[in-house]
């Protein structure tokens, strides 16, 4: 049974409903659930008493949603209506209140200017100060102000104005001053892969004594290549990057951040197992991330028992990881990343400070600016 969404009009202001921390005065949704999960939010700028607005200069769209964007407007000779895809960002914002893909259900998050502060607002912000959300645009209540005309879609991170409105228990970081923006904003959009990476590591170190053998699936990508950093930093025995085709492989193997590097399609669960286990595995810790489904198999059975899967990717399907491991019988913890660890903003930019090769990959993916 199909229950119909039905949307609160838009009446009363702020005031009219008590302000929550994490969000739902702002959901229209009835009944009543989180930002996340609400087909349409509140975007209005008026603010209630511990909310923040910020005037926003930059999405960034994370890889499963680009990914899947690009390829609904790209046609058989390979062209992409640029237009048809601005005005289907446009649309989904303009609808729902805040951008979140209906095909992919995530979003990205953004970069900005506070431009004014609730008087009851906890995050400690002042206007003026340049941020970065560190909490899905899939939650955040969006508007957009011109027609995307500076984005040629070809990559993640779009120029834009308008404004969008943090909650009392968001998450954002004041942009560094000695990275270019740019830069900053593609580190923070994956800042929880390396963090939580690293946690993991050391936690196979402290439980077992060995230094484990780590695999990053997509580990020339922004969160692959900081995640191979992170894990070399905490101690893995040997680390393993896996890339889809030849010229990540070069790239990758140039940065030095993997021990070995191995050409397969993660797509491939056969593939992808004995790519990962002729390079020194299985693996302790495999890390998946990368932006397309149907990696769940593969990453399960080039995991080692009593092994730990981190799928960091949008693209993860729930069913497909448990259900799949259930019917390999793969004694595996499997672990989804979502996107907060405690100081993960802060590690990720200090890695990317102290490993050059880290950030040139990132600045590879369009993180330059």
């Amino acid at each position: 049974m199909t229950v119909p969404v039905v949307h609160a009009p838009l009446t009363g202001g702020p005031g009219a409903l008590p302000a929550d921390p994490v969000g739902v005065h702002r959901v229209l949704d009835r009944p009543l659930v989180l930002p996340q999960a609400a087909h349409r939010l509140d975007a209005r700028a008026a603010l209630w008493p511990d909310e923040v607005r910020v005037r926003v200069e930059r999405l960034n769209l994370d890889a499963a949603s680009h990914r899947q964007l690009r390829e609904q407007h790209t046609d058989e000779g390979g062209d992409l209506d640029v237009a048809a895809l601005r005005a289907t960002v446009l649309g989904i914002v303009a609808e729902r209140g805040k951008m979140q893909n209906p095909v992919t259900g995530s979003g990205g998050m953004l970069l900005g200017t506070v431009e004014e502060v609730g008087p009851d607002s906890p995050l400690g912000l002042a206007v003026g100060d340049r941020v970065a959300t560190l909490v899905s645009l899939s939650l955040t209540p969006l508007a957009l102000a011109d027609g995307l005309e500076r984005w040629d879609g070809a990559g993640e991170q779009v120029a834009t104005d308008g404004h969008a409105i943090l909650f009392g228990r968001s998450v954002v970081a004041r942009l560094p001053e000695d990275l270019p923006a740019g830069l900053a904003l593609s580190v923070l959009d994956v800042c929880g892969a390396p963090a939580l990476t690293r946690r993991v590591v050391e936690q196979h170190r402290a439980e077992h004594g060995t230094a484990p053998v780590v695999a990053v699936v997509g580990g020339a990508g922004k969160s692959g290549s900081l995640s191979l950093a992170a894990a070399r930093e905490s101690g893995a025995g040997r680390t393993i990057g896996v890339v889809p085709h030849a010229a990540e492989q070069q790239a990758l193997e140039a940065s030095g951040l993997a021990e070995t590097v191995v050409v397969a399609d993660a797509r491939d669960p056969l593939a992808l197992r004995d790519a990962v286990t002729a390079a020194g595995g299985p693996a302790d810790v495999t890390v998946v991330c990368v932006d397309v489904p149907g990696c769940e198999g593969g990453a399960v059975l080039a995991t080692a028992d009593g092994g730990t899967v981190v799928f960091f990717s949008m693209a993860t399907s729930f069913t497909a990881a448990a259900l799949g491991a259930e019917g390999l019988a793969a004694d595996v913890t499997m672990l989804v990343g979502n996107g907060y660890v405690p100081g993960h903003a802060t590690y990720a930019l200090d890695l990317v400070r102290r490993h050059p090769a880290a950030r040139a990959l990132v600045e590879a993916r369009g993180g330059h600016r």
